[in-house]
């Protein structure tokens, strides 16, 4: 009967033993599983964002549909210009006043044109493929949306691509993605999101903290 009890409490002790060991072990497992794929599609968001942001240097807006954007890519071309500081005779002054009066101007001159293509991806055509989200394994798309808001009575262009933490982390503990939707701190991506920019505010910022890259 002693042996039987030993024996039952061993085996007790091993399952507790094993319930902490997991206890601790998932958690650092899921955090270097997080961070590994966090990486991944956060240098897409860099991408769409340099993308977005050459979008409304040449049109004056963002672009809210993935075919739309890629085929700005493949044509759109950049304007090399150079500013220089030059001294005009001031005619309406001369009309006036009878007297002769020079003013400063700055002239743009056009110097050339630079395809966005090379400019942002060089020999790269990983912009095809940007909007993917870049998990083996998940068949999803960053959502993406573009318009306008409202500030002091101007429209300002804005844009926002997004994919859910629950999306990136699909295959992974159901009770620590929820803790991680709910994270805030300064060293992690805070939400349940992982994005950049902002359909809400003036915002072409990415949400995620230094330690993944620059984040505007």
């Amino acid at each position: 009967m002693k042996l039987v009890i030993q024996l039952v409490l061993w085996i007790v002790i091993v399952f507790l033993g094993y319930l902490v060991f997991n206890s601790i072990y998932e958690p650092i497992q899921f955090n270097k599983v997080k961070e590994k794929r966090y990486a991944k599609v956060i240098e897409n968001l860099k991408d769409i964002r340099d993308a977005e942001l050459a979008h409304r240097t040449i049109t004056g807006r963002f672009e809210g549909n993935w075919d739309s954007l890629v085929a700005f890519i493949d044509t759109a071309q950049f304007t090399l210009t150079q500013r220089r500081d030059s001294t005009v005779l001031d005619e309406e002054y001369v009309k006036t006043y009878g007297v002769d009066k020079y003013k400063e101007i700055v002239i743009t001159d056009t110097l050339g044109y630079r395809s966005v293509k090379d400019s942002l991806f060089k020999n790269s055509n990983r912009y095809k493929t940007m909007m993917n989200v870049p998990i083996k394994g998940v068949n999803a798309k960053f959502e993406l949306d573009a318009g306008t808001i409202d500030k002091n009575g101007t429209q300002i262009p804005v844009f926002e691509a997004k994919v859910a933490k629950a999306v990136v982390l699909n295959d992974q503990d159901r009770d620590l993605i929820l803790q991680e939707n709910e994270m805030v701190s300064v060293d992690n991506v805070n939400g349940a999101f992982i994005s950049v920019g902002s359909m809400e505010e003036v915002n072409t910022s990415g949400n995620w903290p230094l330690k993944y890259g620059d984040a505007e």
